[in-house]
């Protein structure tokens, strides 16, 4: 049987983060004390600060903000296409059957 993989929170990474960027133990130290390996951390951490710029990037959150306007709206029309269809399927179908005189299957 395989171990489960654990996910992590973001909140949860940056904390590790910073206890590294303390540099008041060791990778290996911190590694060992939340059971994560010293590989992952340092994954994180260098993703961390290559990533550090845009919380000072006014651009970079006014552009995830559209970006997550456009999604919502997105979803919407999507649900509005799904609606649509149901309806435009279920006109089709009444339609068949009122050209039929309303019988099934007649033979």
């Amino acid at each position: 049987m395989s171990k489960k993989r654990r996910t992590y929170k973001p909140k949860e990474k940056a904390n590790i983060v910073l206890e590294i960027l303390r540099e008041e133990s060791t990778v290996n130290e911190i590694a060992q004390k939340y059971g994560v390996s010293p590989q992952l951390i340092s994954r994180w951490r260098t993703e961390f600060l290559n990533n550090m710029p845009a919380v000072f990037d006014k651009k970079a959150s006014e552009s995830e903000k559209l970006k997550q306007e456009y999604e919502a709206e997105k979803e919407e029309l999507i649900n509005q296409i799904g609606q649509l269809t149901v309806e435009l399927n279920w006109l089709k179908k009444n339609n068949n059957r009122s050209r039929t005189g309303g019988k099934k299957g007649t033979n």
